[in-house]
C-alpha cells in the first residue's frame, strides 16, 4: 500500500501502481469525469501516471490553470490531426497551449485561406464527435527518430535529435495521428465540446528569424459552449480596444518601419506619458524615495561584473568607443549600484530608496514586436532599495502598499505570484531560501493572496510579480519586486554598521508600472481610449454654436486654461451636432456648448460621458472638474 496526501491534507491509502485517474474515481466519479491532469509531488502529471510510492497529489480540472493547459493542449493535437487529414503534405512542428487557447505551427507552401481554416475547424468538430481515445506510449530515441523520418516530419526529427541519446521519448496517439509530446492529455477527443479557430499568423521555426517562416493557426477551447461564446465576445471587444488602432485615431503615437520597436510619441501621447511620470514622482517622494539618473551606455566590463552580459548579451546593443566596447543599458541596476558606492554609507543611511525613470534598450525579435506592448526602447519605472537584513520585511511591505496605492488609482484589481530559484541562478541555496522566506513573510503579513511560480525567479534572486486585470478580464504583468543578495556581493557594496564594522546591504529591484510605454498601452485598452479626466490630453472642448459666439467661447476657454485645465475650441463652421459627435469620437470627457443663452447668462451647457448635465456657471464647472482632476477620480 502507498499513502497519498491529497490537496486538502487528507491522507489516503491505495494499492501500489494505481493510476492517478483511478485515485480520482475512488474519491468521486464526478471528479474523475472532470479531471484533466494532476500535480504530483509539485510537478504536472498525466492522469494515466501510475503511483508507485508515497506522494502528494492534487487533481486538476478545467477551472485550474494547469488543467486548462492539458485540455487545450489536447485541442491543439486535434487541430494537427485535422490539418493532416485535409492537407497531408503539411509538415507539423509544435502545438502548445497558451494563456487563453492553443496554437499549432505548420510548414506549408501557402498560407491557409479563410475557407481552409473553416474547413479545418469543421474537421476538428468531426474528430471530437468520433470520440477517439488518446493513447500514451514511449519509444527509445533512435526508434523515435526513425519513426518520424519515415513519416517525413523533419521538425519532429530535429526536436528529438536535440534530446540526450539515452532519452525515452513520449508520444500521444489518436487514431491515425501520432505526435511527439510530454503531455499531459485528456483521455478522448470527445471532451473538447466547444472549440473555435481564431486567427492565422506567421512564426519563425523555434523563434529564430534565420529559420523558416511557418504558418501558425490559433484557436481556443472550453468545456461549455456558453464559455466559448463569452470568450469570443471578449476577443471582439479587445479588437475594438486595440491600443495600436486607438493610438492612431487619438493621435497618441505612431510606429514606423524606419524605427521598428521604437515608438514616436505625438503631443497628445506625451501629455499622457508626462502625467504618468508626474504621478510616479509624486508617489515616490511621498514614500521616501530619492530620484537618480544613470548613463544610457556603460563599459562592457560593468555588465560582465553584474552578470547581465553572461545572461542577457544577446538582447543588448553594443558600440565601440575609443577601442573599448560599450553596451546600451537593457536595465538600470548596475548604474544604480555605482551611485550607491559613490560615497561611504552607514547603517543610519539605510534603508536607502533610489528611484529611476531610465531609458533602456533591448533587442526584441521583429516578430515579437507589438505596438507599445513589446518594444525595443522604453522608459523603465525602476527603483533600487538598499537595506540591512533586518529591514527587508518592512521594506517589502512598504513596496506592496505602494503597488496597491498606484494600481487602485487606475481601478485595477491584481493577482500576485511568488517566483522561486531558476536553474541558472547565482548564489547559495542558503541565501535563496532567506530571500524567498522574506518575500513570503511580507506577503502573508499584508494578507496578500498569492500563488507560487516554481523556478521562475530572476537569475540573481526570487521575485514577486503583480498581474493587473483590465476592464475586460485580461491580465498584464507590470509590477515586480526582486530581492537580491548577489549583485551587492559582485559590486562589493558596503555600509558601516552600528558595531563599526563593514557589512553587505541587501538590495531590492522593483518596478511598479513596469515599462511606461507598455503601461500606456494597457491603459489605452483598459479605458478604451476614454481616460480618466486627469490623464486626458484634452479635458474640455468648447463648441460655439456659430462664429457669432466664438469670442465668448474664447473667454470661457481662457478661464479654464488659467485654472490648469487642458481645453480646445472647435472653431470649424460645422453644425453643432457634427461637432458633438466628433468630440465624443475623440473621447473628450467634457463638451461645453455655448450659444446665445449661455453668453447672456455667463454659463455653459455641459455634456459629459454620462450624458447631458444641463447648464452651469463657468466658475462652478471649473470647481467640479478640478475636484475630479485633483482626486484622480475614475
Amino acid at each position: 500500500m502507498i499513502k497519498v496526501t491529497l490537496k486538502d491534507g487528507v491522507v489516503r491509502e491505495f494499492e501500489q501502481n494505481i493510476t492517478i485517474y483511478d485515485v480520482a474515481k475512488e474519491i468521486s466519479q464526478g471528479l474523475a469525469r472532470e479531471a484533466t491532469a494532476a500535480i504530483l509531488d509539485g510537478k504536472v502529471a498525466d492522469l494515466r501516471t501510475k503511483l508507485d510510492k508515497d506522494c502528494e497529489l492534487s487533481l486538476l480540472t478545467f477551472s485550474d490553470d494547469e488543467g486548462k493547459k492539458a485540455f487545450r493542449h489536447s485541442a491543439a493535437h486535434i487541430l494537427a490531426q485535422a490539418v493532416k487529414r485535409l492537407y497531408p503534405d503539411a509538415k507539423f512542428a509544435i502545438g502548445p497551449s497558451t494563456d487563453d487557447g492553443f496554437y499549432y505551427d505548420f510548414d506549408r507552401e501557402t498560407a491557409f485561406s479563410a475557407d481552409e481554416v473553416q474547413a479545418i475547424e469543421n474537421e476538428m468538430k468531426k474528430i471530437v464527435k468520433e470520440d477517439i481515445p488518446i493513447e500514451f506510449f514511449t519509444m527509445p530515441r533512435e526508434e523515435a527518430i526513425a519513426f518520424f523520418k519515415d513519416k517525413g516530419e523533419p521538425y519532429k526529427v530535429e526536436l528529438i535529435e536535440d534530446l540526450p541519446e539515452d532519452s525515452i521519448i513520449s508520444f500521444y496517439k489518436q487514431d491515425d495521428f501520432t505526435d511527439l509530446c510530454a503531455g499531459p492529455h485528456i483521455f478522448s477527443t470527445k471532451a473538447i465540446k466547444a472549440l473555435k479557430l481564431t486567427s492565422v499568423a506567421g512564426a519563425y521555426w523555434r523563434g529564430d528569424e534565420k529559420r523558416k517562416m511557418l504558418v501558425r493557426i490559433y484557436g481556443t477551447a472550453f468545456t461549455k459552449a456558453s464559455d466559448l461564446e463569452a470568450h469570443l465576445e471578449k476577443i471582439e471587444e479587445a479588437k475594438k480596444r486595440d491600443h495600436r488602432k486607438l493610438g492612431k485615431e487619438l493621435k497618441l503615437f505612431i510606429l514606423s518601419d524606419d524605427g521598428p520597436g521604437f515608438p514616436f510619441f505625438l503631443p497628445n501621447g506625451m501629455i499622457i506619458k508626462n502625467k504618468l511620470l508626474d504621478f510616479w514622482r509624486d508617489a515616490h517622494v511621498e514614500a521616501g524615495y530619492v530620484e537618480i539618473s544613470s548613463p544610457i551606455m556603460l563599459d562592457k566590463r560593468l555588465w560582465e561584473r553584474s552578470g547581465h552580459w553572461q545572461h542577457f548579451s544577446e538582447n543588448m546593443y553594443t558600440s565601440e568607443i575609443d577601442e573599448r566596447e560599450f553596451a546600451i543599458k537593457p536595465m538600470n541596476c548596475p548604474g544604480g549600484m555605482m551611485i550607491y558606492e559613490s560615497e561611504p554609507r552607514s547603517y543610519k543611511d539605510l534603508p536607502l530608496r533610489m528611484g529611476e525613470l531610465g531609458l533602456v534598450h533591448r533587442h526584441e525579435r521583429s516578430g515579437a514586436l507589438h505596438g507599445l506592448m513589446r518594444v525595443r526602447s522604453f522608459t523603465q519605472d525602476d527603483a533600487h532599495l538598499y537595506m540591512t537584513r533586518e529591514q527587508v520585511k518592512e521594506e517589502i511591505i512598504g513596496i506592496i502598499k505602494l503597488v496597491d496605492k498606484m494600481y487602485s488609482t487606475f481601478g485595477f484589481d491584481y493577482k500576485v505570484e511568488l517566483s522561486t530559484k531558476p536553474e541558472n541562478a547565482m548564489g547559495s541555496d542558503e541565501d535563496w531560501n532567506l530571500a524567498i522566506d522574506a518575500l513570503r513573510e511580507a506577503l502573508e503579513a499584508e494578507g496578500v493572496q498569492y500563488r507560487v511560480n516554481e523556478g521562475d525567479g530572476a537569475f540573481y534572486g526570487p521575485k514577486i510579480d503583480f498581474h493587473i486585470e483590465d476592464s475586460i478580464g485580461r491580465t498584464w504583468q507590470c509590477g515586480t519586486i526582486q530581492l537580491d543578495f548577489q549583485l551587492p556581493e559582485r559590486f562589493e557594496l558596503e555600509y558601516v554598521g552600528a558595531d563599526g564594522k563593514k557589512h553587505r546591504p541587501v538590495m531590492v529591484h522593483r518596478t511598479l508600472l513596469g515599462s511606461i510605454e507598455r503601461f500606456m498601452g494597457v491603459l489605452i485598452e483598459h479605458f478604451a481610449g476614454s481616460f480618466p479626466v486627469w490623464l486626458c490630453p484634452v479635458q474640455v472642448k468648447v463648441l460655439p454654436i456659430s462664429d457669432k459666439f466664438l469670442e465668448y467661447a474664447e473667454k470661457v476657454s481662457e478661464n479654464l486654461s488659467k485654472s490648469g485645465i487642458r481645453v480646445e475650441i472647435d472653431k470649424r463652421a460645422e453644425k453643432i451636432g457634427f461637432k458633438i459627435r466628433e468630440a465624443r469620437n475623440e473621447r473628450i470627457p467634457y463638451i461645453l456648448v455655448v450659444g446665445e443663452k449661455e453668453q447672456a447668462e455667463n454659463t455653459v451647457s455641459v455634456r459629459s460621458r454620462r450624458g447631458e448635465e444641463g447648464n452651469s456657471t463657468v466658475d462652478k464647472f471649473i470647481e467640479d472638474i478640478m475636484e475630479e482632476i485633483v482626486s484622480k477620480r475614475i
